[in-house]
């Protein structure tokens, strides 16, 4: 493959998963009346709700620099980890949150030498 088409791939992967992580984003920090109410339907309040938005904000930028993208990926990876967890408590489906989570992985293994290395090319020393 070449450079220039790795880069715009690199690009084009990123900024789809930003979307979807950037809307699940602003949709709480603006407090969606919908998504507030199914919040509380999870034992979630309206002020840490906020908090959930912010946190998956920073998450997000993290992950957008190439510097920080490993520790963003780890970030976003275990928040919906998290969002797994909570719809499984409250017989939710969970296939919204696992397709996203594959396709955060997928992005993140195209995205992140080092994280591809350790996972396909993993040699263990004894």
């Amino acid at each position: 493959m070449s450079s220039k088409l790795y880069n715009i791939l690199y690009w084009v992967f990123t900024v789809l998963i930003a979307f979807v992580f950037a809307g699940s984003a602003f949709g709480k920090l603006i407090g969606q009346e919908a998504a507030l109410q199914k919040a509380a339907e999870f034992g979630i309040t309206k002020t840490a709700y906020f908090y959930l938005g912010v946190i998956e904000l920073i998450a997000l930028v993290l992950f957008i620099i190439p510097r920080t993208a490993l520790l963003g990926f780890l970030l976003l990876a275990a928040f919906m980890g998290g969002a797994i967890a909570s719809h499984l408590e409250h017989g939710e489906s969970v296939i919204a949150p696992c397709i996203v989570q594959i396709i955060l992985w997928l992005v993140a293994a195209f995205r992140l030498p080092e994280l591809r290395s350790r996972l396909f090319n993993a040699e263990f020393n004894r």
